[in-house]
């Protein structure tokens, strides 16, 4: 299988919040889950999939050859990479507990899934607390704060003598030499730009940016480089219902997902037992035989029924999908060799569906396939209506694309 290694999506949140039951939800990799500080001090890594519906049914086709992916009653599941870091504390950028290591293991993350304790029931050092006694809230606000810090920090380093090399460039070049400065940091050249012109500091010298607008840069260029999304864990806990409320309140601006690691958990466990019939991202699933059950396992699938009849699913599924198909925006596309019958060289049946941002272009695309293929781009074919099209294409989610090049 080849894993679309250009997305790596970050897992944070302070110790204990559920951040290793979350990973383990997502990947079925088992990783130690303790309710102590510290647990997990190497950052995990796998591999997790966005749901998307399979072009084969669009087309009328009766199944396909699902091959970097996998294709379930019509769902291609679509393997991105995920890391689970340690759990972050206040003072994190400062180095303590081992903050800075846990911090650098984000670096090359493009989104990032901040889990916090939505029942309240973690202390702000991640201590195990009454429900409904912290406020999520607050872990939000400082978690996102170190982050800032941390990326503050890099950024700053030697600023005033690197500020003064860019004040003597076009700006263009000047955007280009800091995006290049900042690539450790997975961070672009349209990102840079974007966060410069949104807080009017192209009007300034670089030389002349007081740290209070390198800090707004930072926190700019944090939000637009690595996107945050809230997965509000232990939903399934009571008190986290008013306390989820209150989330989506105080932060409007913000994507919030209601999640129950733990029941997602419970049904891959179970549906991989053959015990009940479920597929990641479905809003409920079906007991297989009560015969084989417990008469307590049947009341905790009971409960977890009606969890998900609440929230339309335990929410780790949507978390991914949110993550890659909304903040990141990306779309599928499937490359074939064959536009009439979809198919690869081999004869399989759309093999591949890759994941590309929107915008992306025809050439831009036979350049992710094969360097080869972009250099000697002629024309594409979208299979769907089997027009040609040519390099500035801009693809669409769902096309199929049968790339025509002089370079074989």
């Amino acid at each position: 299988m080849v894993l679309q290694t250009n997305i790596l999506i970050g897992i944070i949140g302070k110790t204990n919040v559920g951040k290793s039951t979350l990973f383990s939800a997502m990947t079925l990799i088992p990783v130690r889950i303790e309710n102590r500080p510290f647990v997990t001090i190497e950052p995990n890594i796998g591999v997790g999939y966005v749901r998307s519906k399979c072009v084969h049914t669009e087309l009328g086709l009766p199944k396909c050859d699902a091959r970097n992916s996998i294709c379930v009653n019509g769902i291609r599941f679509i393997p991105v990479k995920l890391i689970d870091v340690a759990g972050l504390i206040k003072d994190a950028h400062q180095g303590r507990g081992l903050g800075n290591k846990f911090l650098d293991d984000l670096r090359q993350a493009d989104v990032l899934i901040h889990v916090v304790d939505a029942a309240g029931s973690t202390d702000e050092e991640g201590r195990p607390v009454k429900p409904g006694t912290h406020d999520p809230y607050e872990d939000v606000i400082q978690i996102e704060r170190e982050i800032d810090l941390w990326m503050y920090s890099i950024i700053k380093r030697d600023w005033d003598k690197f500020s003064k090399t860019l004040d003597h460039l076009q700006f263009s070049e000047a955007v280009a030499r800091l995006s290049q400065r900042l690539s450790g940091l997975s961070i672009r050249s349209v990102h840079v730009e974007k966060s410069i012109r949104e807080l009017d500091l192209d009007k300034k010298k670089f030389s002349l940016w007081s740290d209070k607008d390198l800090f707004e840069f930072t926190v700019a260029l944090r939000k637009i480089s690595k996107p945050i999304i809230i997965a509000a864990n232990k939903a399934d806990i009571p008190e986290a219902k008013d306390l989820i409320k209150s989330l989506i309140e105080r932060l409007k601006d913000r994507i919030i997902i209601p999640v129950s690691a733990e029941y997602e958990l419970a049904l891959r466990k179970a549906s991989k037992q053959g015990l009940i019939k479920y597929i990641s991202g479905d809003e409920s699933f079906e007991i297989i035989d009560r015969n084989r059950l417990t008469s307590q396992q049947i009341r905790a699938l009971e409960m977890i029924r009606e969890f998900m009849r609440e929230n339309h699913g335990t929410g780790v599924q949507r978390l991914l999908d949110t993550a890659v198909f909304q903040m990141l925006d990306m779309i599928v596309v499937y490359p074939v060799e064959d536009p009439n019958k979809y198919t690869d060289s081999s004869g399989a049946i759309l093999p591949d569906a890759l994941l590309v941002r929107r915008g992306t272009t025809a050439r831009e695309f036979a350049y992710m396939i094969h360097t080869d293929l972009g250099e000697g781009f002629i024309y594409a074919v979208n299979a769907k209506n089997k027009n040609r099209v040519g390099a500035d294409y801009i693809l669409n989610h769902n096309d199929v694309i049968k790339i025509v090049s002089a370079k074989k």
